[in-house]
């Protein structure tokens, strides 16, 4: 038995599961396509547009990961980073499919999450490489360039630790179960 499905709220049997969900998935890539689309058509390649004092639109192409890490290599990182990023969206979808409608924050993370890694596996696929267009600054110190999966993908990461500490599950234990726990050792 898989150690993290225990501790998932399950779907009830004929209840709606949490790929009711995907929805926020197919919003987040049709955003994140749109939107690539748009700054490839409208910005120079690596030409910064100034929005504000600490914001750029800058088109830029990556062929790696954050921070640009495997950018370098010789192209088998391409099919590598995308097969990885078919396995996790794979394995996310199970996880919402076991997990019941309505641990919304739970959902609505994996969804993000999956639509986030759907958009930037495309391009990579399509393209050979990750469209980025979001630059942040300050002074000379610049924020790797990101895209809109890029930000659905890190707020997912951040509802699924608030989810952790916050949400509502009936196989969690509460603070006193936590506490009755402690004093019967």
């Amino acid at each position: 038995m898989n150690p993290a499905a225990s501790n998932t709220p399950s779907a009830q049997p004929g209840g709606r599961s949490g790929l009711w969900w995907l929805w926020i998935s197919a919003l987040v890539v049709a955003l994140d396509q749109w939107s690539k689309t748009l700054a490839s058509e409208k910005l120079e390649l690596y030409v910064g547009k100034p929005v504000t004092s600490w914001f750029n639109w800058t088109l830029m192409h990556n062929e790696g990961v954050a921070f640009s890490f495997l950018a370098d290599q010789s192209g088998w990182q391409r099919w590598f980073l995308s097969a990885l990023a078919i396995a996790i969206v794979l394995m996310l979808m199970r996880w919402m499919k076991q997990t019941a409608f309505q641990f919304r924050l739970l959902n609505i993370g994996l969804a993000l999450i999956v639509g986030g890694a759907i958009g930037n596996t495309i391009d990579r696929l399509s393209k050979g490489y990750v469209v980025d267009f979001i630059e942040w600054h300050y002074q000379t110190w610049y924020w790797p360039a990101f895209n809109v999966a890029d930000m659905a993908i890190t707020l997912g990461a951040v509802l699924l630790v608030l989810d952790a500490l916050f949400g509502q599950h009936p196989d969690k234990p509460t603070n006193k179960q936590a506490d009755n726990k402690t004093t019967s050792l």
